[in-house]
């Protein structure tokens, strides 16, 4: 009987990461929820980002395929201009703040960065694009943390920033409690090849 030595996957998926100083300005905005719902699953202020494309666990050798075509686009884009704002819930348990600013900009770099990913030959599901910035995660037993933080955050916007890089995100999902912790197999400046300064 011949066994199957399991392929090695990554969780993998594709985004924009806001600016620090815009990170830290939510973050204020989010002290009254952190002490009022501590147990709450909160992602760490560094692995804040703007999924564009969540491909899911894929083989480690895929990897390789889509550094150059996103190399590629993201040399010939351009930095989307953005502002963290309000905030929302998915079902009872996920918090999430909102993204606005260029929008249209936002949807069709996030087009262009699905279009590579098909042409690589890498299945995922291409769910609709929902911008937003996930937060946290109540736990199960938890039915209002989430609605309650994300009534808080009603009325904050932050200030515009602009989204430089396009970064490829690779995820340690653990298999424990913890927060899922996020690395950059790479990032790419945006508008490097059209007079950017790298």
């Amino acid at each position: 009987m011949n066994e199957q030595i399991p392929t090695a996957t990554v969780r993998v998926f594709i985004a924009l990461a806001p600016p620090d100083d815009a990170k830290e300005e939510l973050a204020a905005a989010l002290r009254p929820a952190y002490a009022a719902y501590p147990l709450m699953r909160w992602n760490r202020i560094e692995d804040w980002h703007v999924t564009l494309a969540f491909l899911g666990e894929v083989p480690v050798a895929t990897v390789p395929l889509l550094r150059p075509p996103l190399a590629a686009l993201a040399a010939s884009g351009r930095p989307v201009r953005l502002d963290l704002r309000g905030g929302g819930h998915f079902g009872e348990r996920v918090l999430w703040s909102g993204i606005g600013g260029d929008l249209e900009g936002l949807h069709l770099l996030a087009s262009e960065v699905r279009a590579v990913v098909k042409e690589c030959g890498i299945p995922f599901e291409d769910r609709p694009l929902r911008p937003h910035l996930t937060l946290a995660r109540a736990r199960r037993n938890d039915a209002a943390s989430a609605v309650d933080a994300a009534a808080g955050l009603a009325g904050f916007t932050g200030r515009r920033w602009s989204a430089e890089r396009l970064h490829l995100v690779g995820s340690n999902i653990g298999r424990g409690p913890g927060p899922i912790h996020y690395r950059d197999i790479q990032a790419w400046p945006l508008g490097a090849g059209s007079g950017g300064d790298g």
